[in-house]
């Protein structure tokens, strides 16, 4: 009977175990966040360093005064090259896996130069009673240097892959042109008469005073290149530039006033970093 009693406790005691457990509600399943890989995200702020070379051209359109002919003009060039470096600024925007919009703003400092130096003409001219003449020459030095330039550009580019950004660039140059220039005369007397061409005295040089003149002036740039993400944050560029000044007078209101006109071929190479937001994370 002992036995009997136990067994039936035992039974029971199964039984409500199991019932206590039936009523208890399953424990819920939480599923872990998962990280989703955002490949690159080219949204956001950057700042950055640049440096390259620059192959520039300056040309000059001059008129001669006496006793050449009053309508005597000159055009003279001179290739103003040299290394630059720099930074930049910009803020970029994906607008779909395959497009990137940006504005980009930087300021460069040169040492682009260059000199020439340009026979301009000669005339030979009959002194009074033709007795004798007169040889003229004349030449002139001039140099160009571009200090600085800076540009504000808008930048359009396409992903080749999610790391690799192909782009063009257009927009707004500014920059610092100087200019100087000196002239040089030499004057012989030659004869016998108007025609003469043995020397009757010694060559006389004048060589005029050094002139420089300094203009910031505006004009416009267009270029395209590549950048390439390493990781979220950092990046290298490799870019071209074209710069275009325009033509300015300088000297104006004086009888040495001279159209000088600049443009300049830049490549460069730079590094950025951007302030990016953290990866994706997927929520269910």
């Amino acid at each position: 009977m002992k036995r009997i009693l136990i067994a039936s406790a035992a039974i029971a005691s199964l039984f409500t175990t199991g019932a206590v457990a039936a009523d208890l509600a399953p424990r819920p399943y939480t599923k872990a966040p998962v990280i989703v890989d955002p490949g690159y995200n080219w949204t956001g702020f950057y700042v950055g360093l640049n440096g390259g070379y620059s192959w520039g051209r300056a040309r000059e359109t001059a008129t001669i005064g006496p006793p050449f002919p009053a309508a005597a003009v000159a055009t003279l060039s001179q290739n103003v090259n040299g290394g630059l470096f720099g930074g930049q600024i910009g803020y970029n925007w994906q607008v779909n896996p395959k497009w990137v919009l940006g504005l980009e703003a930087d300021g460069q400092w040169t040492n682009e130069r260059g000199r020439s130096n340009d026979f301009l003409g000669s005339i030979r001219l009959p002194t009074p009673g033709n007795d004798f003449n007169i040889l003229t020459t004349a030449s002139i030095s001039n140099e160009t240097k571009l200090p600085w330039f800076a540009t504000f550009r808008g930048r359009a580019g396409f992903l080749a892959d999610p790391s690799l950004l192909l782009y063009g660039t257009g927009g707004l140059a500014v920059g610092e042109v100087k200019f100087s220039t000196q002239a040089t005369v030499t004057a012989q007397l030659f004869g016998p008469g108007s025609t003469g061409t043995t020397p009757a005295g010694p060559l006389v040089t004048l060589v005029g005073p050094v002139l420089s003149d300094s203009q910031t002036r505006v004009g416009w740039t267009a270029g395209a290149g590549l950048e390439k993400k390493f990781n979220q944050n950092w990046s290298a560029k490799l870019e071209y530039l074209y710069v275009d000044l325009g033509t300015k007078t300088y000297f104006g209101g004086t009888a040495n006033a001279i159209d000088v006109s600049f443009h300049d071929h830049i490549v460069r190479a730079g590094i950025n970093y951007q302030f990016t937001a953290g990866p994706v994370v997927a929520k269910y």
